[in-house]
């Protein structure tokens, strides 16, 4: 007999495997008109800014359109976002006056196709898929905010895409272009950092939906009340592949980020901040085991109260086999070792939203244990720390030599869209992280441990997880963007 919690997925899932068969048997995409289909890949000459198009403006979209537009290696040639009425789109709608608007991506690379060279992402987690496919199919560079999707299959279709498209892709995890990329990757080829066994990763500040004298997370036994749309607002186009909601504000500008069917939770928005570089460096790729160890607060629509999820990788070449664990949850504190000391962090990082950074307590960070050293770190593009003990005494004289960054994240992707650099957070690289944490997620919806077999990229012990790999089936009218 199924569990209620199982029935609740399965009409998903008969609909997802019916959905699938089709993507698998399609041929290229056909329903796009042929303006956006055919439109010329321009190239940057030497010297010359990169046509932008910015898609998504507000909240942390602004801070990204401002941070490309400051590399002074990009010239915005467009705008878009499903509500260019909202106050949070009048910052960056004022900088760029004369630029042309979109609500509906579609219809700016149909009108503009020709004129653009790359595109910045910058909007909620489920709809990164559909507007970075387009983009790559018509030979245009991607900077996309991080987690790169929604779902494990989403994030593969990705990285195909950027193989066969041959375009410059980066995911916005800033810490690839600064301190903690270059010292980890010094260290780890230095033995610095070696045959790493263990790794506790934490994020224990307040999320929107964690349980507060304003908010019950108790409350949400179904979808939220439909409201009146916006006048300013496409909520069609808003929802893109996702399945169909009614409006209501709960769901908009961050609230997103709470629910299953939009966001990816603590561990999705700031787990590629924490290990990134561990991951990369000592080749994690992808687990063999996700196990829910804890989970408090489980909800079929919000994210639990607090996650302890455990990933096992095994031996890579002649790195031993790694467990890394990941806490979430005010109270769901990490172990640390006696002498942790004061936690890492990162100044120049805005704290994360409806909360703070508290040294005291614990912000953001992790401990990696390795062969004689244990080290201890923050997020985003804060260094290492060794830990003091006595085989730690003498290391100080043996560190290598840390080169500088040559260009932040958001210029490396502009150099790389130029043919001038490499971007250092493509598609290949973070989309195994960004499926690792999709694995993660799937354990917090069904409450298991997961058996995840790398080769065949499926998981074997558990039939609904499984399903869960390829996301939610998208409506009609976006099955489209899965056959790029």
């Amino acid at each position: 007999m199924k569990s209620p919690r199982q029935a609740q997925f399965l009409s998903a899932a008969i609909r997802r495997r019916s959905f699938l068969k089709g993507v698998l048997a399609a041929g290229a995409l056909t329903s796009l008109s042929p303006a956006a289909l055919f439109a010329a890949k321009p190239k940057s000459a030497a010297g010359q800014r990169v046509k932008l198009a910015c898609i998504g403006i507000g909240n942390r979209g602004a801070e990204v359109v401002k941070a490309l537009h400051e590399t002074g290696l990009a010239e915005v040639v467009a705008l878009c976002d499903t509500d260019m009425g909202a106050k949070h789109t009048e910052g960056v709608l004022k900088m760029f006056p004369a630029v042309p608007r979109f609500q509906d991506f579609r219809k700016l690379f149909d009108k503009m196709g020709k004129d653009i060279e790359a595109v910045s992402v910058a909007t909620p987690d489920f709809s990164h898929f559909p507007i970075s496919m387009l983009a790559m199919s018509l030979g245009k560079h991607v900077y996309v905010e991080k987690p790169m999707a929604h779902s494990f299959r989403q994030i593969e279709l990705m990285m195909a895409a950027e193989k066969k498209y041959h375009v410059a892709c980066q995911m916005g995890n800033q810490g690839h272009s600064d301190a903690n990329y270059f010292q980890f990757k010094a260290w780890t080829e230095a033995g610095i950092i070696k045959n790493v066994t263990k790794i506790t990763a934490f994020m224990n500040n307040p999320r929107r939906w964690h349980d507060t004298a304003n908010f019950a997370f108790s409350k949400f036994t179904d979808y939220l009340p439909e409201e009146p749309v916006p006048a300013t607002l496409d909520w069609d186009c808003w929802l893109a592949s996702a399945e169909a909601h009614k409006y209501n504000t709960g769901y908009i500008n961050g609230e997103w980020r709470s629910w299953f069917d939009f966001g990816n939770g603590a561990l999705g928005d700031w787990g590629a901040h924490i290990f990134d570089t561990a991951h990369e460096f000592l080749d994690l790729g992808l687990p063999t085991e996700v196990e829910a160890v804890k989970l408090e607060g489980l909800n079929r629509f919000i994210f639990p109260q607090a996650s302890t999820l455990a990933f096992r990788f095994p031996a890579r070449g002649a790195q031993p086999p790694c467990e890394l664990t990941w806490y979430d949850g005010v109270k769901n504190l990490p172990p640390l070792p006696g002498n942790f000391g004061e936690a890492v962090v990162d100044p120049n990082i805005p704290p994360p939203a409806k909360g703070k950074i508290d040294t005291k307590k614990a912000p953001p960070g992790k401990v990696i244990y390795g062969e004689g050293l244990t080290f201890k770190g923050g997020s985003h593009g804060s260094t290492l720390q060794i830990l003091p003990d006595a085989a730690a005494a003498d290391i100080t004289s043996k560190l290598p030599k840390v080169p500088k960054s040559p260009s932040n994240h958001f210029a490396n992707f502009l150099k790389s869209a130029a043919g001038e650099e490499q971007t250092r957070s493509n598609f290949a690289v973070a989309g195994p992280l960004c499926q690792a944490m999709a694995i993660g997620i799937i354990a917090q919806r069904v409450n298991a441990k997961l058996i995840f077999d790398r080769a065949t990229k499926q998981i074997t012990n558990h039939k609904l997880a499984n399903e869960l790999l390829a996301g939610v089936p998208p409506r009609k009218e976006w099955e489209q963007f899965y056959k790029l």
